[in-house]
């Protein structure tokens, strides 16, 4: 693997790992892309929408989320591994760990 593929893997992964985290801070554990798309810019992770879809998508096929197309929104629901996995019951692969704060 190259240096650009192993971060771009790396951005994802972490990526993931913030949008799962976002969505346990929501009332009702849902986030639109459009305001997930805001919640990656405030981390520094700058980049389109389509690729932020790209990755909700990638934690829905890990159960870690349910999608709901609402044609001009993609909204993301956190499901039970996805926030097992936020709070440390388990490992999602494709995901970063939570760290320690």
């Amino acid at each position: 693997m190259s240096l650009t593929t192993d971060l771009n893997a790396a951005i994802a992964r972490d990526a993931r790992l913030a949008i799962l985290n976002e969505l346990a801070k929501q009332v009702d554990g849902r986030l639109n892309d459009q305001a997930m798309t805001h919640v990656l810019d405030v981390i520094g992770v700058r980049r389109s929408r389509d690729w932020v879809r790209t990755q909700l998508r990638a934690l829905a096929e890990l159960d870690a989320v349910r999608l709901i197309d609402l044609g001009e929104l993609l909204v993301a629901e956190l499901t039970a591994t996805g926030r097992d996995h936020v709070e440390r019951r388990i490992i999602i692969e494709g995901v970063a760990r939570p760290r320690d704060v």
